[in-house]
């Protein structure tokens, strides 16, 4: 396993950081929140300006080729900065799962405006249930899901659906006759939807790779997303430590900093260990991911570790800032929303255990090629 970046990987983080440093100031973050949005389409622009939308898709679909690592680089500096900007729904899991299933017209149609900054992709993974049949040669969706990332923003929508007891992805428009929209009240990511279908009729165009592939393809999507996440609350979690750092350090107490204090001392070391441990699972599981090879087992870890440890370190940084950590005037009450948001969409400890002893009972271990201890 190669756990030190490459050039383009640390070009293209450097870059986001460069862009979001500039143009994510405390200012501007209250102000978007003044408005309730949850996307900064200036920012959004800019970056796709400077080409990250687009650096780290295949080429076929007019990026640059670039791939998993170096995306999972970015989402790090989105989540450093807490950018109101969808890069995980719309750029790692929507056009990337467009770009490797979809057909040269979707991708025309598409991949192609998604890099330019002109629309907004998604994709419907988490709660809800959507059932498609044909109907006069075309396919007709019903149900709903709920907290669907960027939805309200969202031009399209990838859907898993039901088709006889096997799953098919459909692309819906938010447009499309029968699709409502309503925005959901999120802490934290890139805002939420409930998208309900009323008998939704799509042209075969619309139904990504075949209905066989279905399960493959819902499969790809939720695994990058998870991945995704985890990158995300690595930078929360990175850049939450270092305020706190920062803060402990020049906050006087009884004529002293407070973090030369014994008890701060030993939280902050454990906040730091914690941030490290997501790190390393994050990077195990992209790396094996993005190399192709069987990785259920470093996906679930990845997943404990980030919403396990993400919890520990954003209540060690607001309780270490003392009253200013729950002020909402002070910065780090973004990170502590941002550190949650991530650890409830990627559920909770007791499932990621289950989830770890289900992979090592089952791939893993028939896959295993030496031997397992007792």
């Amino acid at each position: 396993m190669r756990f030190t970046p490459g050039e383009s990987h640390r070009d293209l983080a450097l870059l986001t950081r460069q862009i979001l440093t500039d143009r994510v100031t405390v200012d501007r973050l209250r102000d978007i929140e003044a408005k309730d949005i949850c996307l900064d389409r200036p920012l959004w622009q800019e970056l796709a300006t400077a080409g990250v939308l687009a650096a780290a898709l295949p080429r076929r679909a007019g990026g640059d080729g670039l791939g998993l690592l170096e995306q999972c680089g970015v989402l790090v500096e989105v989540g450093r900065s807490v950018a109101p900007v969808p890069y995980l729904s719309s750029i790692v899991t929507a056009a990337a799962g467009l770009a490797t299933f979809g057909d040269e017209r979707q991708l025309s149609h598409w991949v192609t405006p998604a890099l330019k900054g002109s629309v907004i992709l998604t994709a419907a993974l988490a709660e809800g249930a959507v059932h498609a049949e044909r109907v006069a040669g075309r396919w007709v969706l019903t149900g709903a899901k709920t907290t669907v990332p960027a939805a309200p923003d969202a031009d399209l929508v990838l859907v898993p659906a039901k088709v006889d007891g096997a799953t098919a992805v459909f692309l819906v428009c938010s447009d499309d006759l029968g699709v409502t929209v309503e925005p959901q009240q999120v802490a934290g990511g890139e805002g939420a939807g409930w998208i309900d279908l009323a008998r939704v009729a799509l042209p075969d165009g619309r139904l990504l790779g075949t209905v066989a592939d279905g399960e493959t393809i819902a499969a790809w999507l939720t695994t990058r997303a998870t991945v995704g996440s985890c990158a995300v609350q690595l930078g929360v979690t990175e850049r939450a430590l270092e305020l706190t750092a920062e803060y402990v350090r020049t906050r006087i107490q009884f004529g002293r900093p407070i973090g030369t204090f014994q008890a701060v001392a030993q939280r902050l070391a454990d906040a730091y260990v914690d941030v490290e441990a997501i790190r390393l699972t994050l990077w195990q599981a992209a790396w094996r991911l993005a190399e192709g090879l069987p990785c259920p087992t470093e996906v679930a870890t990845a997943k404990f570790w980030a919403a396990d440890a993400g919890h520990r370190v954003a209540h060690t940084a607001v309780h270490l800032h003392g009253g200013v950590g729950i002020d909402l005037d002070h910065h780090l009450h973004r990170y502590f929303l941002a550190a949650k948001h991530h650890e409830f969409r990627l559920g909770g400890a007791t499932a990621h255990l289950r989830a770890i002893g289900a992979a090592l009972t089952s791939t893993d271990l028939e896959n295993h090629d030496g031997p397992v201890d007792e």
